[in-house]
């Protein structure tokens, strides 16, 4: 009896290991496989991004899951493609981060099944922004994914004398034309007063340094 017991308290935990239970809405409970919920668990993790358009000397992290000879970084080349082993040359230039991800996964279909492939921008050099005034080194810089409005003025080398701290301001354009102009006191920004005015700047932001 003894060796019973133990046995269908073997097969009891081997069985909750291989499907783990949900419950559907009228109580019932259903089983399903717990590599199908490990799966969904990991398509909701992999970011995508299905607004930004990558363009030249942009720089990607290119993953392709269980496959370290394929994962780079590399950026954009100037004629707007990469190159990645087995598949050559694939157009970057012009697609969004999930769009790329599908067009290297069609391409290494040929070589193995369902890969998983995830394209993050990790740096955006093909957008700008500028920041003028009363800083060091007034000019245009490459745009990174979090480059926020104190991140640019240390990019342009801070404040030159008599510069008007508190009053910074962003130019920034609107979606139907136009032009915004958003706040940056320097002073309320640094002493936690006004985070909220260091946003992260966007491609063609203009920083105004009085």
């Amino acid at each position: 009896m003894k060796s019973y017991r133990l046995l269908s308290v073997s097969f009891l935990i081997v069985f909750q290991g291989a499907f783990l239970q949900g419950q559907t809405s009228d109580g019932s409970v259903q089983a399903t496989p717990a590599a199908s919920v490990a799966a969904d668990t990991a398509s909701l993790q992999k970011p995508h991004n299905d607004t930004y358009v990558i363009g030249t000397d942009d720089r990607l992290a290119i993953n392709v899951w269980k496959e370290p000879d394929l994962t780079q970084t590399l950026p954009v080349r100037s004629d707007g493609k990469i190159s990645l082993p087995l598949i050559g040359e694939v157009q970057a230039a012009g697609r969004t981060p999930h769009d790329l991800e599908v067009a290297i996964a069609d391409k290494l279909r040929t070589y193995m099944t369902d890969p998983e492939v995830t394209v993050m921008v990790l740096q955006i050099n093909s957008q700008k922004f500028n920041i003028l005034g009363r800083v060091a080194k007034p000019g245009s810089y490459s745009l990174s994914t979090t480059t926020t409005v104190l991140d640019a003025i240390a990019e342009a080398g801070g404040f030159q004398d008599f510069a008007k701290q508190k009053s910074v301001y962003i130019l920034r354009q609107k979606p139907g034309g136009g032009e915004e102009r958003l706040p940056f006191n320097y002073k309320d920004v640094i002493r936690g007063k006004a985070s909220q005015e260091n946003i992260r700047l966007q491609p063609g932001d203009t920083i105004v340094v009085p």
